[in-house]
Formats: structure tokens, sequence, C-alpha cells
């Protein structure tokens, strides 16, 4: 019995890393029609009418995502807690009016900052062609990361890391109350 729990561990743990891989290089494969270009989105208001600074000398983090698509909703909470220390934007794709978004926002108890592309106009010039979608520019809004698919809090932190931006990662509590509230 023990040498077959022992197999059946081994044969969890090689799909596991299959899985991995594979996704892996299906968002490196989604990521190469990305649009390239600096990151140059000027003049931003946010869907409660708040106006959204650039911010200078510092990385940020653009997240393209929508309410509808449910890998986005597990991802939430991973953005939630990047924005808590980091300078981050979020687009959410034709994901209804701003009164549909912010009741998205409250019901899961989200506050990061949000730009409504009602129509996927934001979404076109970035070529996204799925979400959620992430992408990571350095203190000169040159583009260094992106990624096509989910992404953990600690991804995001460690490509945050890298740029030199805040060196303390964020604490991350193992409750789980957040992905089952989807």
């Amino acid at each position: 019995m023990k040498e077959k729990l022992k197999h059946y561990a081994k044969e969890l743990v090689v799909i596991f890393i299959i899985m991995v891989v594979f996704a892996n290089i299906m968002s490196f494969y989604r990521s190469t029609d990305l649009n390239k270009n600096s990151f140059s989105v000027t003049n931003i208001t946010l869907y409660d009418g708040t106006k959204f600074n650039m911010p200078n000398n510092k990385p940020l983090l653009v997240h393209f995502w929508a309410t509808w698509c449910p890998t986005c909703k597990l991802e939430a909470s991973n953005i939630q807690k990047i924005s808590e220390n980091y300078e981050v934007l979020t687009v959410a794709v034709k994901s209804g009016s701003n009164l549909e978004i912010s009741q998205f926002m409250q019901k899961h108890k989200l506050d990061f900052k949000v730009l409504n592309d009602d129509r996927g106009s934001i979404a076109s010039e970035f070529n996204i062609a799925a979400y959620p979608t992430t992408f990571i520019y350095n203190k000169n809004k040159e583009l260094i990361f992106n990624e096509v698919g989910y992404t953990s809090t600690w991804g995001l932190w460690l490509r945050m890391w890298w740029l030199g931006y805040e060196p303390n990662p964020p604490k991350i509590s193992s409750d789980t109350s957040s992905i089952s509230s989807f």
C-alpha cells in the first residue's frame, strides 16, 4: 500500500510539473502578439471618477481583467495585495458600467484602481486576446515583463522587486476565504 501511495504521489508531481510547463508555454505564446511599446496612456479617469496620476520614477503594473473572467476573479486577491504596496492600474475590459464595476468591487472587497474600458478600445491598443493579462513597466514606462493568465502574488512581487521597487514582500496570509467568495 505504501508503495502504491508513493507511485501515485510521483505521478501527481509529474502531472503538476507538466501542467506548469504547459501553462508557461501558453502564456509565452499568447504574449508574443502583445503591444510592447512604452506605456503612453495619459489623462486617466477611473471608474469612480477620480483621476489617476502616473507615478514618476516608479515601476507600474498594468493589469487587464474582466468581471466575467473566472481566472481574473481568482487572481483579484493577488492584485489587491500587490496594489497595497505598489503602483497598480487595472483595466476592466467590457465589464459593464461604472456602477456595475463598483458593485463588483464592493461585493469582493477590492479597492485597487480601475479604469473602465467598457468598449474594449484600450485592450485593442494593447492587442489583448486573453484575460487576465499583466504588463509591468520600469520607472521609464518601458515594458519589462508581461504575463497572460494567472500570476501569483509572489510572482508579481518578484517582478516588481526585480525592478528595484519596494524591498519588502507583502504579507500573504494563508486565508483562502477570498477565493471561495467568488
